[in-house]
């Protein structure tokens, strides 16, 4: 809500004009009577008229021809030729606005409502929220937007995320180790990626962060509540949503070239390439990074292709294809700090992400989507020669070591390492769906939206050579929900879903939001702008491949099926502007509940369960028996200093504590008085790696061909296990949970100097005061770390170098 980057304020508003069909009475047709003319009504964020804008059409980088709209914020511009335009949109007191590129064909009309903001309220466009393109002045929901600028100099998606309130980004190591992502408090699988429309996860809400480079990317939504309600299974504490980036309307092809490189070996280098030929727009991307990274085996490399392909035949018809194929391979040295020795272990893995989206604007009031998607992901994990110190038995542990939490506890022993001869371990997941959605305008207030969806998943995990773990769902979503407005100024969003999941049946998940304005948004005043938020919400998430075909009931047919983890969330606000809204300040309260959580119950305690054989179990068996609870406050703030000068910052507080758990406290450790939960917490001990307390801060300074912006992540002390045996499988290697993990600042430093319109030179550094630290306790994260490079252009308004 109120994370922005005001150095790009007028692109920020360029989708702006996208939600204009759904937010006012009309939208994009061409089944209105002939002529050579683009219409429509020029609105504030709140949905109320603006008189007297100036509209211009912009074609070939040259305005073609323009208007203003009237007392009724009505205007009509008589288009000169055929093609792609861009529509800009001036006022006073407001920001211009460029809306994407439309593609017009003379002998038809083109109604195009348009959206603009005031400097103060710098507003863009969400779907992930309601499902239609909604303002987000006019969202009831917690939701931040990143734009193209937030994603700057940035290597991966993960970097921008970590500067969201209520956010917090866990990497087991250094580049290329596991990452996951949390929402106030849920687990790092309870949230919802989607990559233009498509769900991204794993089967059991699944998601690799440290896979997804930032290249192709032009926007990304984090939604920090459920729902359920519109995507189904996997959105239970929040959702994700990545939007590829289209072509940018330039007369002749745009070529870009971005390299770099820095400390560890660390290379990067990105091809862009973009056309828009009368009614196609194609855009491709490939990047590629290396680094080696400042530990042993720990060599990473991420390769990626994008890919934007569309076809706008008329007005109301958009036809576009997006693709988007990972490679990535790295070593895995493991806890290194526990084991005093780099295991020697190696993950690969090959994504491929595609859909086809049909977006009709039928009539004035009648919008409708068809979307055909799919997913493939393919990974192995492999160890190669053995590594450790032998025992004698086959196996082999780790180097003497001394470890010691940030809570002051240690311990001096050795792990056991690694057990006998490896071998691959392969996972594989194929989702294809299809989604259909309708909705329609039932009057100026009021939208009505149905949906459908049809999802086939499949996959399986195993080591190679043996019998996989195989499933296969097929999954129903319905969707139905209303949203609008009273006197635009209370916005409003309810709904539900139905899920008929392949494994558990039928789940509804309904949610709802509020959004009212005690004072409107103004560029006058020393108190304006007040806003007023709150929502409500249910989510679900289905079980894992592994979680299926290890559960209780594959143990005990008799016993109770896996179901689904259920969510159940509030949260209330407020958003305040002062000082002419250059300051923006906004407090919101949330609680969540987390409920059938799955857990591993370890083959310790299966003696509970007398129709299980534990010798056949040794690891365990799964079940829904765990709950937890996250309630917090969130602080988020910005000031617009100047015109160049912009800083803003936030603090999120998070109490969150495990109420039902399966876990039982460890014995035979070397501290007997304290319970110490091995491999999760126990019942009234925080989850693992939620910190009570996250922050963030950035101050961004932008001037001519100049920028340069100073970020940091604040992440206090954390609980923890070093989930270590000993070389007994003893617990002596155990330290108390509590405050395990230490508190630590990320610093990052980045800047850019455009030297001519084709040549830009740039510069990253990440952890400036390079400081040691483990964001997993045992996996040290990067010290400093370094990168410049060159950026050249090529194309575009010509194939002149100046």
């Amino acid at each position: 809500m109120l994370y922005r980057n005001t150095r790009l304020r007028s692109l920020s508003l360029a989708a702006c004009s996208i939600a204009a069909p759904l937010l006012a009475q009309s939208a994009i047709t061409d089944n209105m009577a002939f002529g050579e003319h683009i219409h429509g009504t020029v609105r504030d964020p709140l949905g109320a008229v603006v008189a007297n804008a100036h509209i211009e059409l912009i074609s070939d980088g040259h305005v073609r021809t323009s208007a203003n709209s009237n007392a009724r914020g009505v205007y009509d511009v008589v288009a000169t030729h055929t093609g792609p335009y861009i529509v800009r949109a001036t006022a006073p007191s407001f920001d211009a606005t460029d809306t994407p590129v439309k593609v017009l064909r003379l002998a038809s009309d083109m109604r195009l409502d348009l959206t603009l903001a005031t400097p103060t309220d710098t507003q863009q466009v969400s779907v992930t929220a309601t499902g239609t393109a909604t303002p987000e002045a006019q969202i009831g929901a917690s939701l931040t937007i990143l734009s193209t600028e937030d994603l700057t100099d940035k290597l991966e998606v993960q970097d921008p995320l970590r500067l969201i309130a209520g956010v917090q980004i866990t990497q087991t190591g250094q580049m290329g180790g596991t990452s996951g992502l949390n929402i106030r408090g849920g687990d790092t699988d309870a949230n919802k990626l989607l990559i233009d429309g498509v769900s991204a996860n794993q089967i059991g809400g699944g998601v690799e962060f440290a896979n997804l480079a930032s290249v192709g990317i032009s926007s990304i939504e984090v939604l920090r509540e459920p729902n359920s309600a519109l995507y189904g299974s996997d959105a239970l504490a929040g959702v994700v949503a990545l939007t590829s980036t289209r072509a940018a309307l330039t007369p002749l092809p745009l070529f870009t070239y971005a390299g770099d490189g820095g400390n560890f070996r660390t290379y990067r280098n990105e091809v862009t390439g973009s056309e828009v030929y009368r009614q196609f727009d194609l855009y491709s991307a490939f990047a590629r990074v290396d680094t080696r990274n400042s530990l042993p085996n720990s060599k990473f490399h991420n390769a990626t292709y994008a890919g934007n392909f569309g076809y706008a035949p008329n007005a109301a018809n958009d036809l576009r294809f997006t693709t988007r194929q990972i490679a990535v391979s790295g070593g895995q040295p493991g806890a290194i700090a526990l084991n005093g020795i780099a295991d020697d272990g190696i993950e690969k893995e090959q994504d491929h992400y595609y859909t086809g989206t049909w977006d009709n604007q039928a009539t004035t009031r009648w919008h409708n989507l068809l979307r055909y998607g799919g997913i493939r992901l393919n990974s192995t994990y492999y160890t190669g020669a053995p590594t450790g110190i032998p025992d004698g038995f086959g196996d082999y542990d780790g180097a003497v070591v001394t470890i010691t939490g940030a809570n002051g506890y240690s311990v001096t022993g050795q792990t056991a390492f690694q057990f006998g001869p490896a071998t691959p371990f392969v996972s594989v997941t194929k989702r294809d769906f299809v989604y259909a959605q309708t909705d329609y305008r039932l009057n100026p207030h009021v939208v009505a939206l149905g949906g459908f969806k049809y999802e086939n998943e499949s996959g399986s995990s195993g080591n190679q050579g043996t019998s996989p773990e195989t499933i296969q769902r097929g999954n129903y979503s319905y969707t139905i929900q209303f949203s609008g407005d009273f006197f635009n100024r209370l916005f409003y969003s309810v709904g539900t879903g139905l899920e008929d999941n392949g494994l558990f049946g039928f789940a509804g998940t309904p949610r709802a939001s509020l959004a009212y304005y005690l004072l409107r948004p103004s560029s006058n005043g020393l108190f304006t702008g007040t806003k007023l938020h709150g929502s409500f919400g249910k989510g679900i998430k289905e079980p894992s491949i592994f979680q299926q075909s290890n559960s209780l009931v594959s143990a005990d047919p008799t016993a109770t099926p896996l179901g689904p983890e259920t969510s159940r969330t509030f949260d209330g606000g407020l958003d305040q502007q002062l000082l002419n809204g250059r300051v923006r300040l906004g407090v919101t309260y949330f609680h969540n509940e987390f409920t059938n959580v799955i857990q591993d119950v370890p083959n310790s305690a299966l003696s509970a369960f007398p129709k299980v054989d534990p010798a056949k179990y040794p690891y365990g068996v799964y079940l829904n028996a765990s709950s937890f609870r996250a309630q917090g406050i969130e602080f988020e703030s910005e000031y617009r200093i100047n015109s160049h000068l912009f800083a803003r910052g936030g603090y999120t507080y998070t109490d969150a504590v495990v109420q039902k758990s399966f876990a039982t406290a460890a014995s035979g450790t070397d501290f007997p008085t304290i319970a110490i939960g091995a491999y999760a917490p126990l019942a009234g001990a925080r989850p693992f790696r939620i910190a009570p307390h996250t922050g963030y801060f950035g101050v961004n300074y932008s001037r001519s061909k100049f920028y340069t912006s100073l970020t940091g992540t604040l992440v206090g002390r954390r609980d923890d296990s070093t989930f270590a045996s000993d070389t007994s499988f003893g617990n002596t290697m155990l330290l108390p949970n509590r405050n395990l993990l230490g508190a630590y600042q990320r610093l990052e430093l980045n800047g850019g100097y455009r030297i001519t319109p084709r040549v830009s030179v740039y510069t990253d550094i990440q952890n400036l005061l390079s400081e040691h630290y483990f964001e997993a306790f045992g996996y040290p994260s990067l010290p400093l770390t370094f990168r410049s490079g060159i950026k050249l252009n090529f194309g575009g308004e010509s194939w002149k170098w100046n």
